[in-house]
């Protein structure tokens, strides 16, 4: 995959505010797009990067179910990412940029598919949060979009999810470094606190005993998840992620509602008009199988899966030979 940067002017946010210049980091196949080739859209998750060969490399990849050797694969850095598109890291004062939406972020794609001269996209994909921006993207670009995988996401933020995301705000704002903006390092103590906090929400009660349960019959105090816990608090900040982008994305996912200002979520839904799918898994608590059942019947003629996992929302990085027979199934790649 290829890094590019396109740099655009005068974008105004949904929610209010400006930037005079933006600069939109993607990920593309390794060469130029031509005219005719199959494209597959992909969306990252919240602190993914526009790299899927980074973060989903069982699915990206060569020989596998997308391939950006025989695909034409693009995949855009999203608002709030610390890996390059324009965001809270980008000023002095790290909370003063716009708060931005889901739908703002759409509108990025829109920029990168104009600017490299598609058309049509044959495939879009996005998982979790990247669902988000599939589901709006789809909804905005109607039939340029021919087909769609939904996966482990929802067209609107849940009460449960949005609970999920305030705490997580709350220990940011809970570290005294936090608000007083010297530097990137602000808040870093707060950030490792709500990562931990999230990987919970992310995995099962079977997901955490199948890893982290203590093997020692003798043991005294439990220790395996705790370590755990502490090293993926640290493992985001060692990727480079930053509390202020990190706050800047929680409030992103509270904006999701596909519906808002078109007349409802099952209006809205209706107007997509590509050929979709909706995976759900067994055990994801954030997107649980009953929301998602309940909003696909909105979609024109989408067909609804679920795959079996003891890992909670985390197995859309990790069921991907499930994911990958549903994607590669009758009729929808043809």
């Amino acid at each position: 995959m290829h890094l590019h940067k396109l740099t655009t002017h005068n974008f105004s946010f949904e929610a209010g505010g400006c930037l005079d210049q933006l600069e939109i980091v993607y990920h593309t196949s390794p060469r130029e797009y031509q005219k005719g080739e199959r494209v597959v859209w992909l969306c990252h998750a919240l602190t993914a990067n526009s790299d899927p060969l980074d973060w989903w490399p069982e699915m990206v990849g060569d020989g596998c179910c997308v391939d950006p050797n025989t695909d034409f694969v693009v995949c855009v850095n999203i608002f709030g990412s610390a890996y390059g598109t324009t965001g809270p890291r980008s000023i002095n004062n790290h909370l003063d940029f716009p708060k931005f939406t889901v739908r703002d972020t759409a509108r990025l794609f829109t920029l990168v598919r104009e600017h490299l001269g598609i058309e049509l996209v044959d495939m879009l994909i996005g998982s979790s949060i990247g669902g988000f921006h599939a589901l709006e993207w789809a909804i905005m670009e109607g039939e340029r979009i021919r087909k769609a995988a939904f996966i482990a996401t929802a067209p609107r933020v849940s009460a449960w999810l949005s609970a999920w995301m305030e705490v997580q705000r709350m220990t940011l704002e809970a570290d005294p470094t936090f608000r007083a903006c010297e530097s990137l390092d602000g808040g870093r103590k707060g950030l490792e606190a709500a990562r931990a906090i999230s990987l919970i929400s992310y995995r099962s009660f079977d997901g955490y005993n199948l890893t982290q349960y203590e093997t020692d019959e003798d043991c005294l105090f439990a220790s395996r998840a705790a370590s755990y816990e502490r090293y993926q608090g640290e493992k985001l900040v060692k990727r480079g992620f930053d509390a202020y982008s990190y706050y800047y994305l929680l409030h992103c996912v509270d904006s999701q509602n596909v519906g808002r200002y078109r007349g409802g979520v099952a209006t809205a839904l209706a107007k997509i008009k590509a050929k979709s799918i909706i995976i759900s898994i067994t055990s994801d608590g954030l997107f649980p199988p009953c929301e998602s059942q309940e909003w696909a019947k909105h979609i024109p003629e989408a067909k609804y899966y679920e795959i079996e996992s003891r890992f909670g929302h985390d197995g859309f990085l990790l069921e991907t030979a499930q994911i990958t027979k549903i994607i590669n199934s009758l009729e929808f790649r043809v």
